[in-house]
């Protein structure tokens, strides 16, 4: 994209100061000259045949011209060239050139070309004072592999800018960019565009409403409303960035991917995609939205990185990861989940809360139906430990309540309807359970055996039965000792428990959340909206009228 602009500042450097000599318009040939011709007065020399002048270094060719020697103005008809040196050519069927004020005027099927470029349009305007180059007739530049239409365009050599507006289109074989303001500066090679654009490629589709595109090193760096579409990913954020290179692209503050495929949906505030190697990351306040029936499962972690393809994702999540859904929680130090497999395991200092049930144990693995996507069971191995609180002794005593306990060696357990309703306990199983008639406490039931059975109704635990060797007692209230209501390894984390989504966020994440929300919001106030740049373009045009050069027929 560079040199689709390059050697177009040839045209409009023809000196190095800005305001030129007021030199006078030099016949260099003609075949036929008039000075007392009565076509036009003014003290006008028609020229005809083969018609040369030259002015400050410029050349220009035509088949009949009027020079109007008091003013320093030229007027050209049929076949007018006009020749910078070497590398440019300019054709056109009409042109005037007021040598007083430096400013050159052509109509007719314009056509300017160089080594690198071609521009065509209807009518061109250049003020070499201003060394400024405009014109409003639609036109069309091709240079190499890139061609760029514009319903207007105009040129500021000093700044190295081109300035295209409404109705832009910038088609390479790799993509096709529209908008309707375009600023490109040849000393960075960057582009930017204003108000609402759009890049289309094979392999993705951007929208953006501010942002700029860096032509050398091929990435782009996106602002206002801008998002990113992949084959399955959509990419949201403040702040986007895109390697086109690479493929690869990173995104900033209110970050969102929406994975319409996966059917899941990752937050955050920073988040890295390699489209290439099927891997997305993501952190601070993230957290990954995963669609389980018609539920929602919410996962946090300080740091998550989804990897795989289509049935063989893979989350991970790292540093205390919490997840989330209506009748299932939990939290661990990290999490690893398998699409293939439905495997997901808790590791480190894990714990599921399920209803009114906390469940711990040294390893924890939740397993999904890969055909149904439903929670089909659960396997806790080693230290398997069950409490729940009992409310009613909570509520006359909370500052010392009672719980119902039950712990094993390995802990299985199935779902129904992404519900818990069997917990099987094996090995070493005891229970303490705390019986009532409504309020009233009727005994305490402690017992020993080889396997304790779980039922559960809508998350609620309603029977527990101990099998084999069972050795137990139920005693009143007042022969229970103190000392063995709980049992070793008891730790209760209700304090921890998570009762809703907003929960899955520590306190501290939380904060960073809001702040980067309220600056957020703050900076949106501040910005130079789009449509306001183009209206400062056009009052521009508006308080700097383009000069009307009287048109003379043939």
């Amino acid at each position: 994209m560079k040199k689709l602009f390059f050697t177009i500042i040839c045209i409009l450097t023809l000196s190095n100061t800005s305001v030129f000599a007021q030199d006078k318009i030099k016949i260099i040939h003609t075949d036929f000259t008039d000075r007392n011709q009565k076509e036009i007065p003014g003290a006008a020399v028609l020229l005809a045949g083969n018609v040369q002048v030259e002015h400050n270094g410029s050349k220009i060719w035509c088949n009949k011209a009027y020079i109007l020697e008091n003013e320093n103005y030229l007027k050209a008809f049929g076949d007018v060239r006009f020749n910078q040196g070497d590398t440019l050519h300019m054709n056109s069927e009409y042109a005037e050139y007021n040598g007083n004020k430096n400013f050159a005027y052509a109509s007719g099927k314009v056509v300017m070309r160089s080594p690198d470029m071609t521009l065509s349009t209807d009518t061109i305007y250049f003020d070499r004072n201003k060394q400024e180059a405009y014109y409003n007739s639609y036109g069309t530049i091709v240079s190499g592999e890139n061609t760029l239409k514009s319903k207007s365009g105009r040129f500021y050599a000093n700044q190295k800018k081109y300035q295209f507006l409404t109705a832009v289109t910038l088609t390479n074989p790799k993509y096709v960019l529209k908008s309707n303001h375009l600023d490109y500066y040849t000393n960075s090679g960057h582009a930017y565009v204003f108000g609402p654009s759009t890049i289309t490629s094979k392999e993705n589709y951007i929208y953006t409403e501010n942002g700029f595109y860096d032509t050398k090193k091929n990435f782009a760096h996106l602002l206002d409303n801008s998002y990113i579409k992949n084959d399955t990913q959509i990419i949201e954020g403040d702040s986007i960035y895109y390697d086109r290179n690479r493929d690869f692209s990173s995104a900033t503050n209110n970050v969102k991917v929406t994975d319409t495929v996966n059917k899941f949906i990752a937050k955050g505030h920073y988040a890295e995609v390699y489209k290439k190697q099927d891997s997305l990351f993501l952190t601070k306040r993230a957290q990954v939205i995963t669609l389980v029936e018609k539920d929602s499962l919410y996962t946090h972690a300080k740091q998550i990185v989804i990897t795989g393809k289509e049935g063989e994702r893979i989350v991970r999540g790292y540093n205390n990861a919490r997840f989330y859904k209506v009748d299932i929680s939990g939290k661990c130090d990290s999490i690893h989940s398998s699409e293939k497999t439905g495997l997901t395991q808790l590791i480190g200092r894990p714990v599921i809360w399920n209803g009114e049930s906390q469940l711990t144990g040294d390893v924890m693995h939740l397993i999904s139906d890969t055909k149904t996507e439903k929670l089909d069971s659960l396997k806790v191995l080693n230290n398997a430990f069950v409490i729940q609180l009992d409310t009613i002794s909570a509520k006359k005593n909370p500052s010392n309540p009672n719980f119902n306990q039950i712990k094993g060696l390995n802990l299985y357990g199935k779902f129904k309807d992404n519900k818990l309703h069997i917990v099987d306990l094996i090995k070493n199983t005891e229970k303490i359970l705390y019986n009532y008639d409504k309020e009233d406490l009727i005994g305490i039931d402690k017992s020993k055996s080889s396997k304790i059975r779980m039922i559960f109704e809508n998350n609620e635990l309603v029977n527990a039965i101990s099998y084999t060797n069972v050795d137990g007692t139920t005693y009143p209230e007042k022969d229970f000792p103190e000392n063995v209501k709980k049992f070793r390894g008891f730790e209760w984390r209700g304090d921890e428990r998570i009762k809703r989504k907003e929960d899955i966020f520590p306190p501290e994440e939380q904060e960073l959340h809001e702040q980067i929300v309220k600056e957020s919001e703050e900076k949106k106030k501040e910005e130079i909206k789009p449509m306001e740049v183009l209206q400062e373009t056009l009052d521009y045009d508006k308080n700097n009228p383009k000069p009307k050069p009287p048109v003379i027929k043939e």
